[in-house]
């Protein structure tokens, strides 16, 4: 029985877990979010901050690429002792979150491994089977389209491929496993709660000549999603393009029969981060973001809702500044949740994401930009400024020049290194929130 019934609001809260372990042939560094922000020593601590900031609900990483050591081989020590703490100890309802944009080493091309939809669905079965009654809501994959944009399109993670012919090999991978990893997940456990989590996407056009990009952009967002759920047959606007772009026909065509049921649509969306504005700069066109605040989370959810017709989570948001501003936005976007929900639209869970401040990605990568936006600090349209590799001017100066500010919790590091946390104005008014006393929090 899943934890999110029709008419509730479940308030949720979630710890970064982004984990990219590349294969020993590809020249990258290593990026695991529970190593970077300590939680992989603080764990028990953090876990507890969640239960007692008020959440009754955790999205939790379970570190794929390191629990599976091997076909057939698995390390569950580490799993088994979190969250049996989590569930008995502290009550939380776990969403376990099985692939965050990382596979296991021994797959050599990653999502691109023909070996990936078996690999992720013989995990699939075997962590449903042994969680069964502990862990019953899982994500098989974290949101795909941002996968298949930092995997297959852009060459930052692996399989490091580029261009869209990238993005259609890697995407059609995708599917294929959250459709097996779904298959192997019921098999397991018929009662589990399929929670299928994909990024918002908002694009505005600045030039009128960008308006037919822009509409390539939604229309590649919504394709994972379409896709597992059999919505891409060869009338549909995309079929003719995929194929352009290496689909076989005969695969696409696959997915249309033994559709999987998704229980719950997670949506993430990020106030100053989604919403894009297509910007063009000389020969290229730059996505820049813009802050669309609650007007953008109110259309992306509505889109969803419509497009899709399952009932929703919003499974992140959170905005990047001072301890005002995020409270602010927290305040904010529970105000646009429970005007949605009145609207009718069948919302049953707010998560704010990440709990604690996380390390930006780029860190990984020595201070070189790896989004596909560019951070536009001042509004203005000329944002050559930002342009530039370097997002971070000094990859040296240490780890802490890279913390992102958006958690309910603050990163603090002491000289030794050690990484606290502070609480926040934003973790007062969650609690507030989710205790339904907002005026405690004034």
């Amino acid at each position: 029985m899943t934890a999110f019934p029709p008419g509730g609001l479940v308030w949720i809260l979630g710890i970064e877990d982004t984990s990219v372990y590349p294969p020993p042939h590809y020249d990258m560094a290593e990026l695991d979010e529970h190593d970077l922000t300590g939680h992989t020593q603080r764990w028990r601590e953090d876990l507890i901050a969640a239960r007692d900031l008020g959440a009754t609900a955790l999205r939790y990483g379970v570190t794929w690429p390191r629990v599976h050591l091997a076909p057939g081989r698995f390390d569950w020590a580490e799993l088994d002792e979190r969250l049996h703490f989590a569930v008995d100890d502290l009550g939380l309802t776990v969403i376990a979150d099985f692939v965050h944009y990382g596979t296991p080493t021994w797959l050599s091309e990653s999502f691109a491994d023909p070996r990936y939809p078996d690999a992720i669905a013989e995990f699939s079965a075997a962590f449903v089977d042994r969680y069964r009654g502990l862990v019953e809501h899982i994500t098989p994959l974290n949101e795909p389209v941002t996968t298949a944009s930092f995997c297959g399109l852009r060459g930052v993670w692996p399989p490091a491929l580029r261009g869209w012919n990238g993005w259609v090999r890697v995407t059609l991978g995708i599917v294929d496993g959250i459709r097996r990893t779904i298959e192997a997940a019921r098999a397991a456990n018929p009662a589990v709660v399929i929670v299928h989590v994909e990024a918002s996407s908002l694009y505005l056009p600045a030039q009128p000549d960008l308006a037919e990009h822009a509409a390539l952009l939604s229309a590649v967002a919504a394709l994972p999603t379409e896709l597992l759920l059999g919505l891409v047959d060869d009338g549909h606007p995309m079929h003719g393009w995929l194929v352009q772009h290496g689909a076989d026909p005969a695969r696409l065509a696959s997915f249309e029969s033994a559709i999987p049921t998704i229980d719950l649509l997670g949506v993430n969306y990020y106030p100053d981060l989604t919403p894009r504005r297509l910007v063009r700069l000389g020969d290229s066109v730059e996505q820049v973001t813009t802050n669309r605040w609650q007007d953008g989370l109110r259309a992306c959810l509505r889109y969803f809702a419509d497009r899709f017709d399952v009932p929703i989570l919003l499974t992140e948001t959170s905005i990047e500044g001072d301890e005002a501003l995020r409270a602010d936005w927290l305040a904010a976007s529970v105000e646009s949740i429970r005007g949605l929900r009145d609207d009718g639209l069948d919302i049953r869970g707010y998560t704010w994401w990440p709990l604690i401040d996380f390390v930006d990605w780029s860190y990984a990568s020595g201070g070189r930009n790896v989004e596909e936006f560019v951070l536009d600090r001042g509004g203005a349209d000329d944002v050559a400024r930002g342009h530039a590799e370097q997002y971070f001017a000094d990859a040296s100066a240490g780890r802490a020049s890279f913390f992102r500010r958006m958690g309910l919790l603050t990163l603090t590091e002491a000289p030794d290194g050690s990484l606290g946390r502070s609480p926040t104005a934003a973790a007062r008014l969650f609690t507030a929130l989710a205790a339904g006393q907002p005026e405690i929090a004034q």
